[in-house]
């Protein structure tokens, strides 16, 4: 093999490599990867988006200089990193959505409550509190735990 050819050969690994990166920092960033430092997952929409824009500019720098293989690799690895930054993006809007369609149900709760609906009140916004994370609270579950919470009420009573 020829210096030319171990050369090229080297600067399609460290190609690939570089796009390995930029795929890894991104999907950390979507929150899809854990941090190796923190040892958490973290999302950063905004800097996920820069990656991906990186990416992005390298493809558009590279058009024509690229084989095959390589301008696969950075294909495939942008349509999934913009796919994944579409679907998180999307859950943020939802989750917004529901936090406030949830805080505009609870006032209103709260404005028709009354002094003898304490405890049903409290128990309403546990749930309120348990939708805001995402987890959904049916009505039959609301009132096992309002009964729950008047018999555990009961009992300190005694």
């Amino acid at each position: 093999m020829s210096d030319k050819d171990m050369g090229e050969e080297r600067n399609r690994y460290l190609f690939q490599h570089l796009i390995a990166m930029f795929q890894t920092l991104a999907l950390q960033q979507l929150g899809k990867l854990m941090n190796p430092i923190s040892g958490k997952l973290e999302r950063d929409l905004q800097q996920a988006r820069i990656t991906i824009d990186m990416l992005e500019m390298i493809r558009m720098k590279t058009e024509g200089n690229l084989d095959d293989d390589e301008r696969r690799l950075l294909d495939s690895v942008l349509v999934e990193l913009q796919l994944n930054f579409v679907d998180e993006s999307n859950r943020d809007k939802e989750q917004k959505e529901k936090s406030e369609g949830t805080e505009a149900a609870g006032n209103e709760g709260a404005e028709s409550s009354s002094g003898d609906d304490v405890e049903e009140s409290a128990g309403e916004k546990t749930d309120e509190s348990s939708a805001k994370k995402g987890e959904k609270v049916s009505e039959e579950d609301n009132k096992k735990g309002k009964k729950r919470k008047r018999k555990e009420n009961g009992n300190k009573k005694e």
